[in-house]
């Protein structure tokens, strides 16, 4: 019986084919199917076969072109039982010929004939090559030679294709650290050090002409100097903990806990802001939803989500921002609605990138950097969940947060496991 083969555009599992994707197997210049053809026509063979470990297809050659065939995890483990530390070979001079030979039939890939090597890259295996069909006669030794020639030149190409990509990935890490260690600098050589200008000057102002100063004059420094003081401490707060995160030095700690906890904390932190700009502040987390994520992490991002919609949002006392949650499934939806000056298309696409600039100004003159927009992706992300915006110009502005519903304690404590061993 012949293996059942799926076209390449039947396979839906391409994502988990690392080493097949390194070798372009999706491109024109597929170099599986170029090393399989040129392997089958050198040894007249029918079938050709080239399989990487933990990978869902093993690829085929035959006369209908290249094609997938769905692997078999218990004929992948069977057929490399029988691979010996001295041969990387099996032919008929080898003692696991026959066994190798049976576990193929016996998954129906009927065959008279057979040859397989073992891909072995730094002494350790990564796949196999097979060849098969119903001939009679045997391989030629001196064809069994050059195939073994081509794949080690193909294992080599292999080896320096992997290499290449660990230096791209290092390369384009390096990159991003370098990007961040330039924003972080230009933030505290401009947006950390601006405002110390204003509290230096007007300090100065109370220090030396303070007699001279009316009470209301006073109130104004005063107002001045504490709102200054506050936006410059929730920046250093907003700039150490994205260092931190950056750095991989934030502890990511999941528990199950009510949602109301976090939206409660941030109604008492930023209910004074909203009323001084006459915004309406509304809580709408119903007091049931309860998710599994790092509290404090989800605290900061609603506390940033939620300044940053009071920032923009009028203050001629129509304005509101609307705190609300939903469960579905389980995921819990948790997002924050301003009636805000909205943005452009253009401004949607990038707002959750560092840029190397200062953020627009807020409806009562508030400085910003756009940091609290990067630090809550950069929190959502380590919980495994999704924020996402839409807005539109002059209508307002939603920032939705997608996050795991809270597991019964055993089924908390496997993910949270499973969680940290793909970190």
């Amino acid at each position: 019986m012949q293996p059942k083969l799926l076209e390449l555009n039947q396979a839906d599992q391409m994502s988990d084919c690392k080493l097949s994707l390194l070798l372009g197997v999706t491109s024109p210049r597929n170099q599986i199917d170029i090393f399989l053809k040129m392997a089958r026509r050198l040894l007249n063979v029918e079938f050709a076969a080239w399989s990487f470990h933990h990978e869902p297809y093993t690829w085929f050659v035959t006369k209908q072109g290249f094609q997938a065939y769905p692997e078999n995890p218990e004929l992948a483990a069977q057929l490399q039982a029988c691979y010996t530390k001295d041969a990387v070979v099996i032919s008929p001079k080898h003692p696991n010929y026959s066994k190798f030979s049976e576990h193929l039939k016996h998954h129906f890939l009927d065959h008279q004939r057979l040859l397989a090597l073992n891909l072995v890259v730094n002494k350790n295996s990564i796949g196999q090559l097979v060849f098969f069909d119903q001939a009679a006669d045997e391989f030629h030794s001196e064809d069994i030679e050059q195939i073994e020639v081509l794949l080690e030149a193909m294992l080599g190409y292999i080896e320096l294709k992997f290499e290449h990509t660990e230096l791209k990935e290092a390369y384009e890490q390096l990159s991003a650290l370098n990007y961040s260690r330039t924003k972080f600098f230009q933030i505290i050589a401009h947006d950390l050090r601006a405002p110390f200008h204003g509290l230096l000057g007007f300090s100065d102002v109370l220090a030396e002409e303070l007699d001279t100063l009316d009470h209301a004059s006073i109130q104004n420094i005063a107002s001045y100097l504490n709102d200054t003081a506050k936006s410059t401490y929730n920046l250093l707060e907003n700039l150490l903990d994205w260092a931190m995160a950056e750095g991989g030095h934030f502890v990511y700690h999941p528990i199950n806990f009510k949602l109301k906890q976090c939206s409660h904390i941030v109604m008492d932190v930023l209910s004074s802001l909203a009323l001084k700009k006459t915004i309406r502040l509304v809580d709408q987390v119903p007091d049931d939803i309860r998710v599994f994520a790092d509290i404090n992490m989800l605290t900061s991002v609603l506390q940033n989500l939620t300044s940053n919609a009071l920032k923009f949002t009028p203050v001629d006392g129509t304005g509101q921002v609307t705190i609300n949650a939903c469960a579905y499934g389980d995921q819990v939806q948790l997002s924050v609605t301003d009636t805000g000056l909205g943005m452009t298309e253009q401004q949607v696409q990038h707002v959750f990138e560092p840029r190397i600039k200062t953020s627009l100004k807020g409806t009562a003159g508030e400085r910003g950097t756009g940091l609290g927009l990067v630090l809550c992706k950069r929190f959502v992300d380590l919980n495994h969940g999704e924020i996402r915006v839409t807005s539109k110009e002059g209508q307002g502005t939603t920032f939705t947060v997608i996050l795991p519903k809270a597991q019964d304690e055993h089924s908390a404590l496997a993910l949270h496991q499973d969680q940290l061993a793909a970190h």
